[in-house]
């Protein structure tokens, strides 16, 4: 099971992120845009995630995943961390969600992270 530090590692392990406070919970950014949050006292993620594909997930695993009130029009998603199989699960989704905010120059110099097709 991942915890925080875990996703905290994974998530700086990323190419160009950097961690930043804001609403006094932990975000990560690449290239100064978010693409994940340590909300819930650190025992959840929040993601960018495409809507049909975040109504999707919350429908076939809601134990695991689901859409906070206050981000419901946004394109995010939260996991809980308890709930997810392991660290390779933990990262295939921070770095889906990092290639929804990465730049295009990040994404041509690693075409391939986050793609493990999991």
């Amino acid at each position: 099971m991942p915890y925080a530090e875990d996703a905290r590692r994974i998530a700086l392990s990323l190419p160009d992120t950097t961690e930043k406070t804001a609403w006094s919970m932990p975000t990560f950014r690449v290239a100064g845009k978010m693409f994940a949050t340590l909300p819930e006292n650190e025992t959840s993620l929040a993601v960018r995630c495409p809507r049909e594909e975040r109504d999707e997930l919350v429908l076939a695993e809601p134990d695991k995943f689901w859409i906070a009130a206050h981000e419901a029009q946004f394109a995010w998603v939260r996991a809980r961390l308890a709930a997810l199989e392991d660290e390779d699960e933990l990262r295939d989704i921070l770095a889906d969600s990092w290639r929804q905010a990465a730049p295009p120059r990040l994404l041509e110099a690693h075409p391939g992270l986050g793609l493990s097709g999991r």
